[in-house]
């Protein structure tokens, strides 16, 4: 077999290529990959494809554990495509992820995350830590940085070390805290969460907390919407929550509006 790997890989001179593995060789032309070419992933201001997205996420500790959040609207540009998306990835039994970003890149690595788990498991015999998962995550991204993905991703769960939070971006960054809000709208969930986080809350102050932050968030973004999808991860693993709309958390949060007519509305009274 080494003799027959010599004879395809020797050029004309004579002299021998080093395959050392294989590779798919691009179109001729410049190197740079269609991600590379067409975007600039780092402002789009001039970049021929411009990638349009928006979501919420976000994700705390407390004294119970961790709480994850997210809407679920997919959009095109100012196209709603999807009410219905889950932005959870269940990467195992006490290890979960987020998705904002481009919904592609997302899934995708996600699930590669989700086998390296899994083969981590099978070859030492235990789950792997929240840490080591967010690593392997970044490491992945990082050789693909500057191609064009779109990826911001939270890596949450509880492993001997108690619970556990990261963020790692299409970047390979990678943050870990107390608390994180990712996506479009995270600008107007933080503004919920500085506001009203501590770490003792009980477990129902906590839900309420980031079932506020997220209807806050697709309030006010015209990105982020659907309904609340909410996660607890604990030290039995995670539990799933109801889904909740956010247009109904809207008469929620707001008891004192039932207007079922325009004209009703305290602008037009005044207006008359």
């Amino acid at each position: 077999m080494n003799r027959i790997v010599e004879e395809l890989t020797e050029d004309k001179r004579g002299e021998l290529k080093l395959c050392k593995e294989l590779e798919f060789e691009l179109v001729p032309g410049d190197n740079l990959s269609v991600g590379q070419k067409f975007t600039d992933v780092k402002s789009e201001r001039n970049a021929l494809i411009k990638a349009a997205h928006g979501t919420t996420t976000l994700a705390f500790k407390f004294k119970e554990g961790v709480l994850v959040a997210t809407d679920s609207r997919a959009t095109m540009g100012n196209v709603i495509s999807s009410q219905s998306v889950k932005k959870v990835i269940e990467i195992n039994d006490r290890l979960l992820g987020t998705m904002a970003g481009g919904a592609a890149d997302c899934s995708f690595w996600g699930r590669v995350l989700g086998m390296e788990c899994r083969l981590y498991q099978l070859r030492n015999k235990k789950l792997i830590s929240v840490a080591a998962a967010s690593k392997i995550l970044a490491n992945i991204v990082y050789r693909y940085k500057g191609s064009g993905l779109s990826m911001g991703m939270m890596v949450a769960g509880w492993d001997n070390n108690g619970p556990g939070l990261y963020y790692v971006d299409s970047d390979a960054q990678r943050l870990t805290n107390d608390l994180f809000s990712v996506g479009s709208g995270a600008t107007f969930a933080y503004g919920v969460l500085d506001a009203h986080y501590k770490y003792d809350m009980e477990l129902e102050e906590a839900k309420d907390l980031a079932r506020r932050a997220i209807y806050q968030a697709t309030h006010r973004d015209a990105y982020s919407g659907g309904v609340v999808r909410m996660y607890w991860i604990h030290k039995d693993g995670w539990t799933a929550y109801p889904l909740e709309d956010v247009s109904e958390l809207y008469y929620k949060y707001h008891p004192e509006i039932n207007i079922t007519h325009a004209a009703e509305s305290p602008l037009a009274v005044n207006a008359a």
